[in-house]
């Protein structure tokens, strides 16, 4: 048996899709919102089955990953996060790179030697690595307005992946893939699929409303935003920390988003211009943890908020 333990984001879709464009199978997908990346524990896999890990932390997943090898279950891993101490097991095999410019769907696309990199693309469009997404294109002699539309597409898969639960997404990330692994062009799932326009009249619903709050404290290096307990606040939180990160390169920023149980999931961007620091930054924190140009805590109690303010700012001076 065979299962796909994939990110629910641009970066994980694309990855598996690009994958199973190239290795045609059927397989038990395990996915959820972007924040729940302790997928291994979910699977029941045993002698003789096979994982195909892509975008999610090994780290997050050591004990049911030790334990999984054990049994006998052959595991591929493809990630761009911190994996901490990598397993030695014959049945393990691992494509790990932590660099600031690197997605997972770009390391998928090294492995398969290019040959659906069109997806790789959109997924690093999707994970706000616009210049390597331009220039993993350049051999695919695309115009601007394509390049346009695969950012539109990519900014929109990730968008769909965040929520506190899967009832703040549009789609469920597993439906939503198999509604992209009809197409394996994407400018064809842009001008046919429901899915798409769904997710198009969404973001850009959302996004105006997180256009609207201002910053609670901002300075040249760094800006923190606070939003609402709402439904379009957890959706919004990534993309528009993406948003920021891009229309102000030279400045980090961090989102945190109440959530319906009383604490914050907090947002990190490093600035473009320097690409470090966030990982460091949330792993501070309990739940937190990320990479370096990107990352988040999952859990930062209320109390802790002048805590962490405090910590961004001397991150980002």
């Amino acid at each position: 048996m065979l299962f796909d333990a994939f990110n629910g984001d641009a970066d994980g879709i694309c990855a598996l899709h690009q994958m199973r464009l190239a290795e045609p199978a059927q397989s038990t997908l395990i996915t959820g919102v972007k924040r729940d990346i302790g997928l291994l524990k979910k699977i029941d896999a045993q002698a003789g089955d096979s994982i195909l890990a892509l975008d999610i932390a090994v780290e997050k997943n050591a004990v049911p990953l030790a334990t999984l090898l054990e049994r006998g279950v052959k595991v591929r891993w493809f990630d761009h996060h911190n994996p901490g101490e990598l397993p030695t097991h014959p049945n393990f095999q691992a494509t790990i790179d932590t660099a600031a410019d690197v997605c997972t769907s770009l390391l998928v696309d090294r492995f398969l030697a290019g040959k659906h990199r069109v997806w790789a693309v959109t997924a690093a469009f999707g994970d706000n690595l616009h210049d390597a997404a331009r220039r993993a294109a350049e051999p695919l002699g695309l115009s601007s307005e394509q390049l346009d539309q695969l950012r539109a597409l990519g900014e929109c898969l990730n968008y769909n992946g965040y929520g506190e639960s899967l009832e703040d997404l549009h789609f469920h990330p597993a439906d939503l893939y198999r509604s992209l692994s009809d197409y394996a062009d994407p400018f064809a799932f842009i001008q046919e699929s429901p899915q798409f326009q769904t997710l198009s009249q969404g973001y850009a619903a959302d996004m105006a409303r997180a256009a609207a709050v201002r910053p609670s404290e901002a300075h040249a290096a760094g800006a923190v935003f606070i939003l609402p307990d709402a439904a379009w606040a957890r959706r919004v939180s990534g993309v528009y920390a993406n948003d920021l990160a891009t229309a102000t390169p030279h400045r980090a920023h961090a989102l945190l988003t109440r959530s319906p149980k009383g604490h914050f999931v907090v947002s990190v961007r490093a600035p473009l211009a320097d690409k470090r620091g966030a990982d460091a930054l949330c792993q501070r924190f309990a739940t937190g943890g990320g990479r370096k140009a990107a990352a988040g805590i999952n859990v930062l109690p209320e109390a802790q908020i002048p805590d962490f303010i405090a910590a961004f700012f001397a991150t980002y001076p």
